[in-house]
């Protein structure tokens, strides 16, 4: 499973950092930044709450 976010949408809102720092960070500028990308599948339930929280839908899950 990977996770995607489309910069052109992010807004640095930073909930998905809350959620998974170890994964998302917010720069100085806004954008995020995702760290290790393709996700073990025990992340699954974290990763799906960092995308249907993020509030200008940039992220995504793919499997």
């Amino acid at each position: 499973m990977k996770v995607e976010v489309d910069l052109t949408k992010c807004t640095g809102h930073g909930i998905c950092e809350s959620i998974a720092e170890e994964v998302f960070e917010v720069q100085d500028d806004g954008t995020v930044v995702i760290h290790d990308a393709e996700r073990p599948e025990s992340d699954r339930e974290r990763m799906q709450q960092a995308v249907t929280q993020c509030p200008a839908a940039a992220l995504t899950l793919h499997d």
